[in-house]
């Protein structure tokens, strides 16, 4: 048996964060994991998609300024090899040192609950019982969904699509969102022809529908064939190829359409993620495996009695991103080295304790403090680095609608004023924003374009501030910067 105060499951980059926070009052925490410390984005998601991405958007950026010369191809070998410096060869070493360095533990092997504040850890070295003296945190993420359509193929997810050795010549994309836009847009440019399978009406259903819009024509302005209301109902490895029976929806009006074959080298399976909870014992503590595990706030596991089980990131379903995975990791990391302060064996540098985490400061949280996730409900930005990016921040006119918000709409285009003029003459790109017209404060803005996800913080400061308008007139933007655009939406507000 081995004894902890604080036990983290999962050692992604929220997993991370829940513990280093969690032992800055002297807390010793172990955080247990099977793979790579790290997780999903550092070696299969956020980083290395973003660097097979950001070849083309130089190269585009490149050719669409005026008397750029000598702008060739991508060198794909070249990306892949990038990409493989990005995800560090898929080797955690680095990450270990961190973990060691942090005055961590780290414990390698699956670990399941096997009652209150008890799990059982299979590892390399053997099983072992593992005892939480304070809490036990549960940070292990998503993972992608197959259909059962696709059980026989060995279709790539996510995972495979950021680590392939090779690009295929055909590619089929099923699905719609980020992880189909983003992988889409890569292998277009690195020379597979690339069709995307989308069961939906537009891309992006998250977003609000211009951003899709733009998306879909870039995509096709490329080569990339896009089918809507398009569903794969066979599917079928046969030698080097996947054939795919596709049965497309007709629109308003229109007959039958007849099933069509698609015949690629590799199929991409993009359609959603679940969270894994399935195979960590949350049976035994009252739960449901395979199900989000519901927390509180504070991110405590809700219907589980004693106060000792919390939970983070994807698993919860309240977040799909890293960036909030983060942000919940350090309220709940918080959260525990206040709730749990002086129980640690532990020395503390008192340098390292964030001003604040006290138990009598998490007792008394109110609604925008750090032991409180409430940035989950009005203020999650997402980014969708395809070409034009994508990013967004709060409600969306359709959310608003639901929610009963009374909006005032607001939109500009981009490329009107002179910093996006003199980045890319034939700039395209949309900016818009949501105006709560009881309170004059932003609840949500898009934008569409080259390089807008930098754009995107100004935007989630102002939302999660609730900054009146009137205030955020005199907020100056520098000139000729794209970021000007804000200056033109509270021209188009009236303000």
């Amino acid at each position: 048996m081995q004894e902890y105060d604080v036990v983290v499951v999962g050692a992604g980059a929220v997993g991370e964060n829940v513990a280093d926070r969690a032992s800055r009052t002297g807390l010793d925490v172990a955080l247990v994991d099977a793979e790579l410390v790290g997780g999903e984005c550092s070696y299969w998601a956020c980083m290395p998609s973003k660097a097979m991405l950001r070849p083309g958007d130089v190269l585009a950026a490149a050719r669409a300024v005026p008397g750029v010369r000598g702008v060739e191809g991508l060198d794909v070998a070249a990306v892949l090899a990038r990409r493989d410096e990005v995800a560090a060869h898929w080797d955690d070493s680095g990450q270990v040192a961190w973990v060691e360095g942090a005055g961590l533990t780290l414990l390698r092997g699956h670990a399941r609950l096997t009652g209150e504040r008890e799990l059982h850890v299979a590892g390399p070295a053997g099983e072992v019982r593992v005892v939480a003296r304070c809490a036990v945190v549960l940070a292990t993420g998503s993972s992608a969904v197959v259909p059962d359509a696709f059980a026989d193929v060995r279709p790539w997810t996510s995972r495979e699509a950021t680590s392939a050795r090779q690009v295929p010549a055909r590619l089929a994309v099923v699905g719609g969102g980020v992880v189909a836009v983003e992988m889409a847009t890569a292998y277009a440019d690195l020379g597979a022809q690339v069709e995307v399978l989308v069961r939906g009406d537009r891309l992006l259903p998250r977003a609000e529908p211009f951003a899709g819009e733009a998306v879909l024509a870039a995509l096709v302005d490329r080569g990339v064939r896009v089918s809507t209301g398009a569903s794969v109902t066979q599917a079928q490895r046969r030698g080097d190829e996947v054939h795919l029976r596709v049965e497309h929806r007709g629109g308003p009006g229109e007959g039958a359409v007849a099933p069509r074959d698609v015949v690629v080298d590799e199929v991409l399976v993009a359609t959603g993620r679940r969270p894994r909870s399935d195979d960590l014992g949350v049976e035994h503590v009252g739960l449901v495996p395979g199900e989000p595990v519901e927390v509180d706030d504070a991110l405590q596991v809700q219907g589980v009695p004693g106060g000792w089980l919390f939970a983070a990131g994807d698993v919860t379903g309240r977040t799909a991103t890293t960036h909030q995975g983060k942000y919940d990791a350090r309220v709940v990391g918080d959260v525990i080295a206040a709730r749990f302060a002086g129980r640690g064996e532990k020395s503390v540098d008192a340098a390292r304790v964030p001003r604040g985490v006290t138990r009598e400061a998490e007792e008394g949280a109110g609604a925008w403090s750090r032991f409180r996730a409430t940035a989950d409900v009005a203020a999650v930005p997402q980014v969708v680095f395809g070409r034009p990016q994508v990013a967004w921040v709060g409600t969306t006119q359709e959310e608003a609608a639901r929610a009963g918000v009374d909006v005032d709409v607001v939109g500009y285009e981009i490329g009107d004023v002179a910093g996006a003029s003199v980045t890319d003459p034939a700039y395209r790109g949309r900016a818009q924003v949501l105006v709560d017209r009881e309170r004059d404060v932003l609840v949500g803005a898009t934008f569409v374009g080259p390089d807008v996800a930098e754009m995107l913080h100004a935007a989630t400061v102002a939302v999660v501030g609730e900054v009146p308008l009137d205030r955020l007139w005199h907020a100056v933007p520098a000139y000729p910067t794209v970021s000007e655009v804000w200056l033109r939406l509270l021209e188009a507000a009236g303000r």
